[in-house]
């Protein structure tokens, strides 16, 4: 396999610096002269275009730019105006109200009179919500308002332009869960006209509207010509005709097509080319300087190690990670920094400040807590935890997808330098992900990718109160649940401080090991302009610009 990749990554060197390479590509000068972005799932699957659906990365991607939501959260994550002009929520925490925009209407569909996209209101809020909960629809964003809203109404058309949402308890980040594409705003008449085929005919408000999907092969969406949103010298969104996808399935293939110029756009690095394509430091090697544009960002994603915690769970009956200070002692013994720079070519931040990462309000800057490499600090913890440079432990299985087994292999070594055994097993990510959601698994790799723009989605990973998933290591400490809640109703700088206290009194037990925050890895041509991202990867091609070459 080792073999396979090398060969393949000098192929891929061999066409970049071939101009005949090129020119047997799609022509340069044809596609110059269209006003068309390319890009590619690597998943190779879109399930739907349903937003009700809308639980991964690429559907994400479709429904962002078909449909709209009442907020958004801009590059800087800042909530901004979307379809609400803006909102409130009473004194009590319990009723906010959104006010609508006038002057948004649908793509066209048979199903409107005419065919001609109606004016949206407040009742298609309203319908989109409820439908969002219906058990009939079993939407995977049921979530975001189960055990939230108020079991009668929760969702009320005050007037055509004024929607309030009534919850059972207070919620502040509710406005950033509404920026979620599941949050979409979709009207009944198609919505219900289509029923579940609705994933293959969608509607909403967006800059983009369906034009053709061949599944598994080629989406085309063309532009919106009565999309509601201006720049600021007034002309119409989107600046593009028409977004080309395919879905080749593998990340190797797809930065190969984006080297040929068949793609504009590649999302992240296929693990084979870093050393390729990037320094130590993550910077782009001299030698693809100028050829196209690379594009680091904040990646509200933390990558960590997971501890399974609850004391009453026959699967750590016998294991020393049911000891805090193991755990504790775990966490000093790994260097993050390493893992950074040469498994990660320095793409990401080391994780030594918590679980919330870096660029998220309630990332403590300050160092006051969370783990550094200190082996010296580990032997010490483990000679108070009754384990004297590691006598007595018994071997502790850590659970592995293939893709990050060089990393844990090189976890595990430096584990062993302490003292402390373990032992890999590397498992389809799919079966990982089963294990951990049963509680089954003693000690796994993991990830916490934000769902929205506000630090509670991290914690909520620590409220005893809630399932696996988000809760994969069933912490539970009553302190924390108390301070939860109260942060739930506090102004937005206090809470962001009571997320700090959160987050350092769930780290002292050490239920996780926090690995690194990670970083955006975007590559575009240089024929493109104005293309941005949120820090949940939620792209924007509204404002792209393609310049002739």
């Amino acid at each position: 396999m080792y073999n396979r990749v090398k060969i393949f990554a000098a192929l891929l060197w061999l066409c970049f610096i071939s101009s005949s390479a090129f020119q047997s590509c799609r022509s340069a000068q044809k596609q110059q002269a269209e006003n068309i972005f390319y890009l590619n799932l690597s998943s190779g699957v879109l399930e739907s275009m349903d937003p009700a659906f809308a639980k991964a990365l690429y559907m994400m991607w479709a429904s962002h730019m078909l449909y709209n939501t009442l907020v958004e959260t801009d590059s800087n994550l800042h909530l901004v105006p979307s379809l609400a002009k803006s909102w409130e929520v009473d004194p009590s925490g319990l009723v906010y109200t959104f006010y609508l925009r006038n002057d948004v209407y649908f793509h066209n569909a048979p199903q409107f009179p005419s065919g001609k996209g109606r004016k949206m209101t407040a009742d298609d809020v309203v319908y989109s919500f409820n439908r969002l909960i219906d058990p009939k629809v079993a939407s995977t964003g049921a979530w975001i308002f189960n055990g939230r809203v108020a079991g009668q109404e929760p969702f009320v058309a005050v007037n055509d332009t004024t929607v309030q949402i009534k919850l059972i308890a207070p919620f502040r980040p509710l406005p950033a869960i509404l920026s979620m594409p599941y949050c979409s705003i979709v009207p009944r008449e198609v919505a219900e006209h289509w029923g579940k085929d609705f994933r293959s005919h969608p509607c909403g408000t967006g800059p983009f509207q369906l034009k053709h999907w061949d599944e598994g092969n080629i989406i085309i969406l063309h532009k919106n010509p009565q999309y509601w949103e201006k720049d600021n010298t007034g002309k119409r969104l989107p600046y593009i005709d028409a977004v080309h996808i395919s879905c080749v399935d593998s990340k190797a293939t797809e930065f190969f097509l984006f080297l040929q110029g068949k793609l504009d756009f590649v999302n992240g690095l296929d693990g084979s080319f870093k050393d390729l394509i990037l320094s130590k430091n993550g910077e782009l090697k001299n030698e693809f300087k100028g050829k196209f544009k690379l594009r680091k960002g904040t990646y509200l994603d933390t990558e960590y190690l997971g501890f399974l915690t609850d004391s009453t769970s026959p699967v750590i009956k016998t294991s020393s990670i049911k000891n805090v200070l193991v755990r504790q002692a775990i966490n000093y013994a790994i260097d993050r920094e390493k893992i950074v720079t040469y498994f990660r070519n320095g793409i990401g931040i080391p994780a030594t400040s918590g679980f919330i990462p870096a660029g998220m309000p309630g990332y403590d800057t300050s160092g006051r807590y969370g783990y550094t490499y200190d082996p010296a600090k580990s032997i010490d913890l483990l000679k108070k935890a009754g384990f004297p440079n590691g006598k007595g432990l018994t071997p502790i299985k850590i659970l592995t997808p293939d893709n990050w087994s060089d990393v844990i292999n090189f976890v595990a070594t430096q584990l062993q330098e302490v003292g402390i055994p373990i032992q890999v097993e590397v498992i389809q990510p799919n079966i990982l992900k089963q294990e951990m959601s049963r509680s089954q698994a003693m000690f796994f790799r993991a990830q916490w990718i934000a769902d929205y723009p506000d630090a509670e989605t991290y914690l909520t990973v620590f409220n005893s109160r809630m399932p696996a998933p988000p809760n994969y290591t069933r912490f539970n400490n009553a302190a924390f649940d108390r301070l939860y809640d109260e942060s739930m109703n506090t102004p937005d700088t206090t809470r962001w401080e009571l997320y700090k206290k959160l987050d350092s009194l769930a780290i002292s037990q050490a239920p996780l090991v926090p690995l690194y925050y990670d970083q955006l890895l975007h590559f575009t041509q240089n024929r493109i302009s104005g293309m941005t991202a949120n820090p949940m990867n939620l792209i924007d091609l509204k404002r792209v610009k393609i310049s002739p070459q």
